[in-house]
């Protein structure tokens, strides 16, 4: 606000000087006029009177008078007490004037200039650690829209003033990710990123607000960063996470499943995610199926049976079989056992071998085991669940109900 007095008054005095400027030079001619012309006058009256002595034989030596009349002349010149002599007169009507143009330019300022606004700026700006502590608290509430408008132009109004501050541009492009404000976001992303190389969340911000824009060379810019940070020791989950997105956006269904099933790995069969992982996998496989010329799958929806409780590392296997009862399944797939009913789906994709397709079953049988050490080679204590004989096209329904 000071720089804001110091050019309003720069300003208005200014506007002053130009005011009363004018006059002063006005009033100071006005009177030179005046003097110039009485001169005139009377330089023309006293010639005429020397001509008519010098006529008259009265006057010996016409031209020294003529000079000597010049000469007096000269010492008739305004003194520079002038205009002092003009502004101490006139000062009621300076002071007047300049009052209306200072009243003037800040009453028109005040109705026209969005004062209110210039203060409401200035309180936001005040609350800036306020809604930062906010934001990052996982005590507090979530922000409201309001709050988080006016974090963000708290923050644009800090980084303009501190343009290095590489926490500030990433906080903002965050902000601007979860609103969905993509030119915002990578703008602040990439600004972060400018001023700290190499590190690991600003690298993750820039590829996701990078992720967000529909142009080609900003996603593969962000494929770029993903995967140099898919090549450290240690690497986070949302890494996987985006790329995983990526993937199953260009089609790539095998890459989806790939990061997904890494994805799995990392958090383990007891976390929530787990079941929703396998969820996308299932749909990833799905559409490789769909993009592979295979429309028919095998939908089979599991049931446990009330005296049944899984291990916490337990797996669900779900295999099927040709129409005879073989060991050896047609296909089959792993899903976690923490979420039941489990309702899936299996293709050809999830054949065990390539010449022997799932889609080349007439006639079948589904099997579901509860693994409870993870190899699916020993069997003893697990719980398993058999279906009949089922045609090719029907919703298969089996409950795991015996132990082995």
């Amino acid at each position: 606000m000071t720089l804001f007095w110091i050019s309003t008054c720069v300003v208005v005095l200014v506007s002053l000087f130009f005011v009363i400027f004018p006059m002063i030079q006005r009033s100071s001619l006005d009177r030179q006029l005046q003097r110039d012309e009485l001169n005139k006058a009377f330089y023309k009256n006293r010639l005429s009177e020397l001509e008519e002595e010098n006529n008259e034989g009265l006057v010996d030596n016409q031209e020294e008078l003529v000079e000597e009349l010049k000469q007096s002349l000269l010492d008739d010149i305004p003194e520079k007490k002038v205009s002092g002599h003009v502004i101490s007169r006139s000062w009621p009507f300076f002071l007047l004037s300049s009052l209306f143009v200072i009243a003037l330019s800040y009453g028109l300022y005040a109705q026209f200039g969005a004062s209110g606004r210039v203060d409401d700026w200035q309180k936001i700006s005040d609350r800036l650690p306020e809604l930062s502590k906010k934001l990052l608290s996982p005590e507090s509430p979530v922000l409201t829209d309001q709050e988080m408008q006016d974090l963000t132009l708290a923050l644009r109004t800090r980084l303009h003033y501190s343009p290095q501050d590489s926490t500030g541009w990433l906080l903002l492009g965050r902000i601007a990710i979860a609103n969905r404000d993509v030119e915002t976001a990578i703008g602040a992303m990439q600004k972060a990123n400018k001023l700290k190389k190499n590190d690991v969340d600003i690298m993750l911000g820039y590829a996701q607000a990078l992720m967000l824009s529909g142009d080609d060379t900003d996603r593969n810019q962000a494929r770029e960063l993903l995967i140099a940070l898919v090549q450290r020791d240690s690497v986070d989950l949302r890494v996987f996470s985006l790329l995983a997105y990526d993937a199953f956006d260009r089609k790539d269904y095998t890459g989806a499943i790939k990061y997904w099933s890494a994805m799995q790995k990392m958090v383990g069969a007891s976390d929530d995610r787990y079941i929703m992982l396998s969820r996308n996998i299932e749909e990833a496989n799905r559409q490789l199926a769909q993009m592979k010329g295979t429309t028919e799958v095998v939908k089979v929806k599991v049931l446990l049976s009330s005296e049944v409780t899984p291990s916490e590392n337990a797996a669900l296997i779900v295999s099927i079989h040709s129409a005879d009862g073989a060991s050896m399944p047609v296909a089959a797939a792993r899903y976690p056992s923490n979420d039941f009913p489990i309702e899936v789906t299996l293709s050809d994709v999830n054949s065990m071998l390539p010449e022997r397709k799932l889609s080349s079953l007439d006639q079948f049988l589904v099997r579901a085991r509860l693994d409870s050490d993870g190899n699916v080679a020993t069997k003893r204590g697990d719980w398993y669940g058999e279906s009949n004989v089922i045609e090719k096209g029907k919703i298969v329904v089996l409950t795991i109900n015996q132990q082995y």
